[in-house]
């Protein structure tokens, strides 16, 4: 007897008959005559099902566990950042496609280590989120350089558009990370997010236009930054007591070494800056400047254009010709201000007329690498020097022979000179 409720899958007809025309019974529609279900096999003991040839020669092909390895890398490092779903989603999705193309498919453990960190910065880039590549380099212990090297050749290999980071994003979020709230340390030392993240700002950009920023890495400079922001908002003795090592303690953020040093030169600028305020009472010193911040950076364009036309006419130099654009001085922007083109316009110039190597010296701004140029090595001036005139030696002549019939060819000449 067919099964009960069994219906033919092409009309739907329930008239199911049972065929026992060949060894093996069947369950047949009787008005289209379609097999609807097969019985057992009378040799086949276990029993058998019905099972669809395409299924039975299907094969799926499994990832290779550097892939699976990978994937699980790219899940912790969004964890640890405690990126959202989407990020991490879409850095899955970027290693997967990176991995499996033929530029990362044969390459080492490593680089496939710092494609992982690549991809999870590539998305953060893509969804607006402030991480730095030294933070990824770092995460998956590698130089910056080679994670820049990878993270160029991943962006070429998956043929897409990475938007720039916002500078301001990425020192609000290093901001962030100071425990300098009034939940976490004393009132008298407490400092509001927000005002701190805007004069870090003004502060890097200020040393962007003087050219402290050219080549720096941006963990130290945001680092300097936070640190004279917190103690000019509250200039009082405690603060500029603390060092940085100390401030970073109370923070609870480990202290990047370079840091410190860029302190000292955001400072060495801003008395430069500060000596031009009209209204000063004292010469402003790196002790006394964190108190004069607030004025130096409302006035910041001002005072910029002046210490550079005064630093100009000491030193006896021609000043720059040039149109000065009216500037806002409560604007915050990272373009190219015609503050920064008179710097850029005196370096020319100071480089023109000047044959020395370090010309920095002679200008009020200038890149680190110029002012902190490395000496050249001097030639040995005991060097014999060498006209074309000197002798040669049969004996030097003779090294220079070099094949047997040369040899044969200069004792043939010596031979008919004797006859003659």
């Amino acid at each position: 007897m067919p099964p009960v409720g069994l219906k033919c899958r092409c009309c739907g007809s329930s008239n199911i008959v049972e065929d026992d025309l060949y060894a093996q019974s069947q369950s047949v529609c009787a008005d289209c005559g379609t097999v609807c279900s097969e019985g057992r096999l009378a040799n086949d003991p276990v029993g058998g099902s019905v099972v669809s040839y395409s299924y039975t020669t299907q094969q799926s092909k499994k990832p290779c566990p550097n892939l699976i390895k990978g994937l699980h890398r790219v899940q912790a490092l969004c964890r640890v950042l405690r990126l959202n779903s989407e990020i991490e989603k879409s850095s899955q999705t970027y290693f997967n496609q990176a991995c499996n193309h033929e530029s990362f498919i044969f390459v080492r453990l490593t680089k496939k280590e710092a494609l992982a960190g690549c991809c999870v910065l590539i998305s953060c880039r893509m969804y607006n989120w402030p991480i730095t590549a030294g933070t990824i380099a770092y995460l998956v212990d590698t130089d910056p350089a080679s994670l820049f090297r990878v993270y160029l050749e991943a962006v070429k290999t998956l043929n897409i558009s990475v938007p720039a980071p916002s500078v301001s994003d990425v020192i609000e979020a290093h901001c962030q990370a100071y425990k300098i709230t009034s939940e976490h340390v004393p009132e008298e030392l407490a400092a509001d997010t927000k005002e701190l993240t805007k004069r870090a700002l003004a502060l890097v950009e200020l040393a962007a236009e003087s050219w402290i920023v050219t080549g720096r890495r941006p963990v130290p400079i945001m680092m300097a930054a936070t640190y004279l922001s917190w103690q000019s908002l509250q200039p009082t003795k405690l603060r500029q007591k603390m060092t940085l090592e100390k401030f970073c303690q109370l923070a609870k953020v480990d202290k990047n070494r370079p840091a410190t040093k860029r302190v000292s030169e955001m400072k060495e600028m801003l008395c430069k800056l500060g000596n031009e305020l009209p209204w000063k009472t004292r010469e402003i010193t790196p002790h006394n400047v964190v108190q004069q911040v607030e004025d130096i950076l409302n006035y910041r364009f001002a005072l910029l254009r002046n210490a550079l036309k005064s630093y100009a006419d000491s030193s006896n130099a021609d000043p720059p010709q040039f149109d000065i654009k009216e500037i806002p001085e409560s604007e915050h922007s990272l373009k190219t201000e015609s503050c920064t083109v008179e710097t850029e316009q005196q370096a020319h110039s100071a480089t023109d007329s000047c044959d020395e190597p370090n010309w920095g010296k002679r200008v009020l701004f200038a890149p680190p690498c110029v002012v902190n140029a490395k000496k050249k090595k001097r030639e040995q001036s005991n060097q014999l020097e060498v006209t074309g005139d000197e002798e040669i030696s049969d004996s030097e002549i003779s090294s220079y022979i070099r094949t047997p019939q040369e040899v044969r060819n200069i004792e043939l000449t010596k031979t008919l000179l004797l006859k003659e």
